[in-house]
């Protein structure tokens, strides 16, 4: 199936050890996804099949840039926190804040390489962060 490139939608996919955002105009599902723990849907989403082999070969191309972007939060190397933000700030500007706010933390700590506990730090307002020494 193909995310709908038509409106802000995806999924979140869980893998046991990672997950990867599956957006607009990419693959999901088959041999590709086998291995999936959990798939949370993000907005309004919406899938429809591949109407032919080209539509089937461009959305697998989308979902390598979905994982690229995803990569590139991850590749940073300032601060575990400073990843989970760029990853939070990313979905709240794509998607709205409220939609972002009932998605696991678990699932963002995994798309970024930090552990959920960063991703709550992370969601805190600017100037709440209390960390112990």
């Amino acid at each position: 199936m193909v995310v709908s490139k038509r409106q802000r939608n995806g999924l979140l996919l869980v893998k046991e050890f990672y997950a990867e955002f599956a957006g607009p105009g990419a693959i999901v599902g088959g041999n590709f996804d086998r291995d999936c723990r959990r798939v949370i849907p993000v907005g309004h989403l919406s899938l429809t099949p591949p109407s032919n082999h080209d539509e089937c070969q461009e959305a697998f191309l989308i979902r390598r840039q979905w994982i690229r972007l995803t990569q590139q939060f991850t590749d940073s190397s300032g601060p575990a926190v400073g990843r989970a933000r760029m990853i939070l700030n990313q979905f709240e500007t794509y998607f709205d804040a409220r939609a972002v706010q009932k998605l696991p933390d678990e699932a963002f700590a995994l798309l970024v390489g930090v552990f959920p506990h960063t991703v709550r730090l992370a969601r805190r307002p600017a100037g709440k962060l209390n960390v112990k020494k």
